[in-house]
């Protein structure tokens, strides 16, 4: 059934977009909440699981190796059966995980806990993608994206003072279960909301299983869904060695204090979701989204050169990197907005789930290369690395927006 633009722009409509905003913000909130619940608790989870805190990694690792084996073909479950149920049963399932953790005081529990909190992870992208791009009017589609990225950087934000406060109050273990129980009651709310989300399924379904995999795994592996993948990984690359090593490379370039320079990467922490919403409102406003992402790209590598080779004061280095955060937030929604140009109708479960697996590949890669670049008494390089990861993700912006254009003429 068609629907008139004049339609799509009543209020009814407009407050049933804001309350499916709503819903599918909730849950990304929780994606990114769980992520942060335990490691501010890894000096007392030490003690109490008798480990190393190498060790407690692992079990970290376990969570971020589950979701990205599972995310992609979460992504075929989700286009196949509908997303509200997945995302609903991925919610419930990643709170009665820890709510595992918290009630067993093992390590083997943790570990059990965290494969199955990893594989609850995996249904975000996928369905809260494919149910923003089924219920929401087009005309408010960036800004949607944008807030539903805000969100996790919430969740990222909220985790770790709401840990340490219900540990102070009640317990570790109290506090993990408590934690736990919120999720449920999140999947709860989604639950009774549930005919609010639409579910962007395919329009014609595929004869056999065979058939259905094979034309999915041609269309992930089609040059505009590569470039998209690789836009995600080039974007975790970037942001992976500064949240990670550039209070340590600062410490060491300008002999300033752990303290100073994790104010510096404070500026670009929270410069970033101010740059989100703000791209949000201008996605909405702009059609060559490729042409912004680059842009951005631009401004976070010449940024964060300028950091590798000038030697600046410290409050200039903020100003950049603030400046750096606020472009990496503005990119977010025109980068859904360019994946969305070139998913197919009922493919955005697959598509969005395999291209956001670039995120779970830089955050394995980036750790490791950032690491090892520290250990070899090289900081500048950080700064290095992450520009020109920055400025390599051009490519992939410029190709996936020009494919998309393409893939529009054609259709038209």
């Amino acid at each position: 059934m068609s629907v008139s633009a004049s339609e799509l722009l009543t209020p009814s409509k407009s407050q049933h977009d804001a309350k499916v905003i709503g819903l599918i913000s909730v849950a990304h909130f929780f994606s990114h909440f769980y992520m942060l619940l335990l490691p501010p608790l890894f000096p007392l989870l030490r003690e109490v699981y008798n480990v190393s805190f190498t060790e407690l990694g692992l079990a970290l690792s376990a969570f971020g190796i589950t979701s990205a084996l599972t995310q992609a073909p979460m992504g075929f479950l989700v286009d196949r059966v509908g997303a509200r149920k997945i995302l609903i049963a991925g919610l419930a399932l990643e709170g009665l995980a820890f709510i595992l953790i918290g009630a067993l005081p093992f390590y083997t529990a943790l570990i059990g806990g965290m494969l199955l909190a990893g594989l609850a992870n995996a249904v975000y992208h996928p369905a809260d993608y494919s149910i923003l791009n089924a219920s929401i009017n087009p005309a408010r589609m960036g800004r949607a994206f944008s807030i539903h990225t805000a969100s996790g950087h919430l969740g990222d934000a909220i985790a770790p003072v709401t840990i340490l406060a219900l540990m102070a109050w009640i317990g570790w273990q109290g506090g993990v279960v408590i934690g736990g129980v919120l999720g449920l009651l999140a999947a709860l709310w989604l639950s009774f909301n549930s005919s609010l989300l639409q579910q962007d399924t395919s329009p014609h379904p595929a004869h056999s299983k065979s058939a259905t995999q094979q034309t999915g795994m041609r269309l992930l592996l089609s040059l505009p869904v590569l470039m998209g993948l690789l836009f995600f990984v080039g974007i975790a690359l970037t942001g992976g060695g500064l949240r990670g090593y550039s209070v340590a490379a600062l410490h060491e370039l300008y002999q300033v204090s752990l303290s100073e320079a994790g104010v510096v990467l404070s500026a670009f922490l929270f410069a970033s979701p101010v740059g989100v919403l703000v791209g949000g409102w201008l996605a909405d406003r702009v059609q060559r989204h490729d042409l912004v992402a680059a842009s951005m790209f631009v401004l976070i590598g010449m940024s964060l050169l300028s950091v590798a080779i000038l030697s600046l004061p410290l409050p200039l280095i903020a100003v950049l990197f603030a400046l750096a955060g606020f472009c990496t937030g503005l990119v977010a929604p025109s980068r859904d907005m360019l994946i969305r140009k070139v998913t197919p109708p009922g493919q955005t479960g697959k598509v969005f789930g395999f291209v956001s697996t670039g995120f779970n590949i830089g955050s394995i890669i980036a750790p490791v290369l950032f690491g090892y670049i520290m250990d070899q008494g090289a900081p500048k390089l950080v700064f290095w690395g992450a520009g020109l990861f920055a400025l390599l993700t051009i490519f992939t912006v410029l190709e996936t927006g020009r494919r998309g254009r393409k893939q529009s003429t054609e259709t038209t």
